[in-house]
């Protein structure tokens, strides 16, 4: 365990971290080194977890002014994208959410370096929007062999690539279908009860998994709400404060995080996979969902979208983290343990839903769900300064 810490109650700056910090003792770059440290360009996937982590490995380049991370961020896109645009592994057809989510990697080497095969890919992975099946309220299905249903994870996958598309590229009326996604999402998962939100909505209300009055799974998965939160404060960057929505997404942030540190552990620090069921058998505190939270709060703090009372609340997490799930072995190299391999519904096997599902899920060390969302949180408090290594 990491002990010797002390939460500070800094202020967030609103400036970055100087070029010129002292990183050696930055938990976002040892944990970025950690990865590196296994994970090369030939075992790369264009895949959702691969790309989160990468852009992770990207944030802490620029904020550190580490070029070897930069770099390497940018030859895992170069492995990928064709000179023609066309994306190596990426399946237009499938029409799967999840796979927009690499596309974000794209928006910075073409901001930098004007090449047209980026702007080529970009507009391929926007292409994919425009057809993505869609429910009959205007929703995405999170993936073509999952018709009619919303999963909270579809909103972190597809909406901030669309937004920063919608920005870099001009594109205003954009904006209309990624906060629909969003207001729709949550309008028909939130619990109106505890205030949390329901892994997924099929509004067929045909799927077993799915409640026959609301059509809403049955369980409130910690990273499902995870992906959401994460989802939302990274669409705030791009949305103007001038739209019609924008207070309403706002509003969805702040009403969710405050139900979220309602279920906050008092002695970790952590959630739990299943958020609500707290000391029930075979729940556990997990990784993800609490480095997620931690990350979209600090951020969410930062940029005036969320109050102090959050901010305690991602401090807390953090700490958490540090103190129960981060392991250093004799190298020195980082373990972030107890995070969910992976958690669905439908699908063969049939994942129904249920607690006993989600608590059954094999759990995974350095999962790149779990890792990349650390390195955004540590990313976030490191450069807020609020946790801060004590001198004994």
């Amino acid at each position: 365990m990491i002990h010797n810490y002390t939460v500070t109650g800094n202020p967030m700056p609103s400036k970055p971290l100087p070029k010129s910090t002292n990183t050696h003792n930055s938990w976002s770059v040892r944990m970025v080194n950690s990865i590196l440290h296994q994970y090369s360009i030939e075992q790369a996937e264009w895949h959702y977890e691969h790309g989160l982590m990468v852009k992770a490995i990207a944030e802490v380049g620029k904020a550190f002014g580490e070029n070897r991370f930069i770099e390497f961020s940018q030859d895992w896109i170069d492995h990928f994208v064709r000179p023609d645009g066309t994306i190596r592994s990426f399946y237009f057809d499938e029409f799967t959410l999840d796979q927009v989510n690499p596309g974000k990697l794209l928006f910075q080497l073409y901001q930098s370096t004007g090449a047209d095969r980026y702007r080529k890919a970009l507009a391929l992975i926007r292409s994919q929007l425009h057809h993505q099946p869609r429910n009959a309220s205007g929703g995405f299905w999170h993936k073509k062999i999952y018709p009619h249903q919303m999963w909270l994870d579809g909103i972190y996958m597809a909406a901030p690539f669309y937004a920063e598309y919608a920005n870099t590229f001009d594109e205003p009326v954009a904006f209309d279908d990624v906060t629909h996604q969003i207001i729709l999402c949550e309008h028909h998962t939130r619990d109106p009860q505890t205030g949390l939100l329901f892994h997924a909505w099929d509004e067929s209300k045909a799927q077993k998994w799915a409640d026959p009055i609301t059509g809403c799974s049955p369980n409130f998965w910690g990273r499902a709400i995870g992906w959401y939160v994460m989802g939302l404060v990274d669409v705030l960057d791009f949305l103007p404060p001038s739209h019609k929505d924008h207070t309403a997404v706002l509003e969805i942030l702040q009403r969710l995080a405050s139900a979220l540190i309602r279920y906050q552990d008092s002695r970790t620090g952590l959630w739990y996979q299943i958020v609500d069921a707290a000391g029930k058998p075979g729940n556990y505190a997990e990784s993800s969902v609490s480095a997620m939270l931690a990350y979209g709060f600090a951020k969410g703090v930062r940029k005036g979208w969320l109050g102090s009372e959050t901010l305690l609340s991602a401090q807390r997490a953090y700490r958490g983290l540090l103190e129960n799930q981060i392991k250093v072995d004799a190298q020195g190299l980082l373990t972030l343990e107890n995070t969910c391999g992976v958690g669905g519904l439908g699908g063969v096997p049939y994942r129904d839903g249920s607690y006993e599902y989600y608590i059954s899920e094999k759990i995974i060390t350095n999962d790149f769900k779990g890792v990349g969302p650390f390195v955004l949180a540590a990313l976030e408090l490191e450069t807020a300064d609020i946790l801060i290594p004590s001198s004994d």
